[in-house]
């Protein structure tokens, strides 16, 4: 496959550019923690759930009582002034970051790209690919 050579990029274009793609690879991982800690919260409430049945069961109803009317119905985050007393859910905090800042950064690297690489990717990558292949090849 013939891909252009990124060789009309300057050097600190191909930085700029590599910078750019590491940050959204970094924002990617971040999505994907944030991911793990919504189904990690999820279980731990469905958990906090059945300890408030068997708490009940168990005739402790305080204690029942305190996981379902301070626990349960509880946001991870504190709410923002113009929210719900009860706070934000970990499902909120994962689609706010997916719906504002990772797909502004995503779309922010796709139109670098354009601009600077017509939309090629990993540039620096396939420069150094090169030049470790033309390395080889002369036996250096």
């Amino acid at each position: 496959m013939n891909e252009p050579s990124g060789g009309d990029l300057t050097d600190v274009e191909r930085e700029a550019l590599h910078e750019v793609e590491l940050g959204v690879e970094h924002l990617h991982r971040a999505h994907g923690h944030l991911v793990a800690f919504h189904h990690s919260t999820g279980r731990a409430m469905d958990h906090l759930a059945t300890a408030e049945r068997r708490l009940r069961e168990a005739g402790h109803e305080g204690a029942a009582n305190r996981l379902r009317d301070e626990y349960l119905p509880r946001g991870v985050l504190p709410a923002c002034d113009d929210e719900a007393a009860a706070g934000r859910w970990s499902y909120d905090v994962l689609e706010t970051f997916q719906a504002t800042f990772l797909e502004d950064a995503v779309a922010f690297g796709e139109e670098v790209h354009d601009r600077l690489a017509d939309g090629r990717r990993h540039v620096a990558e396939r420069q150094q690919e090169r030049e470790w292949k033309a390395r080889a090849q002369d036996g250096e």
